[in-house]
């Protein structure tokens, strides 16, 4: 099984060298180096993922409070430093993470199986959805929020994300329906985190949470997709159960 999920990990990895090559070549040459960066930055963090899920119980749980623990400290310290909103901003976001990071923690306790199909659902929608933006271009999708977000990236990324469930259905034991159902859910969470955390920062007036990550900023920067997408998971296994 693991050397399957590998083999499409690697196969969407190539297709995103490609994309990022084509994407970059008109580009000048620090813009190039920072894609570059940003790249194989990702793709250490996604070999980081891959093996806490696949040698067992506890390492991806300490993964996830490790990254739970890191948002945290991230939103106090951006409001610290900018200290542009009241108190009551930082309780309420705080709150809403909360909500998001607390059911992610629980999640990283469920079987290796919904572990992968989440990491793999929320990791296509991630590195694709800038793919097809940067690509096609187009409409904005909320301009206000996260000026860089495209409609056709949204489409590109949430298509493939669908698709790559469907193939990978029989992780989870899944039909083609409720893995269709698990990935539109674990999307919108998705791109629901994206979109708080590039508002926080916006209020906050900064471009990263912090500079942790080449490329990428901070943990929230970089895990406000995963984070709602592994609580999805873990809500809509409680509801259904």
């Amino acid at each position: 099984m693991e050397s399957l999920i590998y083999l499409i990990i690697l196969i969407y990895f190539v297709l995103g060298a490609l994309a990022f090559a084509w994407i970059g070549r008109s580009r000048g040459r620090e813009a190039k180096r920072g894609m570059w960066a940003k790249f194989f930055t990702y793709f250490v963090i996604i070999h980081i993922l891959f093996g806490s899920i696949y040698f067992g119980p506890p390492y991806f749980s300490v993964v996830a409070v490790f990254l739970a623990l890191a948002g945290y400290l991230e939103l106090t310290r951006v409001h610290s430093q900018q200290r542009l909103r009241g108190t009551w901003f930082l309780i309420s976001s705080l709150v809403i993470y909360t909500l998001l990071a607390l059911p992610f923690v629980f999640f990283s306790f469920m079987e290796k199986e919904y572990l992968y199909f989440v990491f793999i659902v929320v990791s296509v929608f991630d590195a694709f959805s800038q793919i097809s933006g940067q690509i096609i271009g187009g409409r904005r999708l909320v301009p206000s929020v996260s000026p860089g977000k495209t409609i056709s990236g949204l489409a590109g990324g949430a298509a493939l994300a669908m698709v790559t469930a469907i193939l990978i259905r029989g992780l989870i034991d899944a039909s083609w329906t409720h893995a269709l159902f698990y990935s539109i859910n674990i999307v919108i969470f998705a791109l629901l985190g994206d979109l708080l955390a590039s508002y926080y920062k916006r209020r906050n007036q900064v471009k990263d949470f912090s500079k942790m990550l080449p490329g990428h900023g901070g943990f929230l920067d970089r895990f406000d997709s995963l984070l709602p997408g592994g609580a999805a998971m873990f809500v809509i296994n409680i509801i259904l159960l």
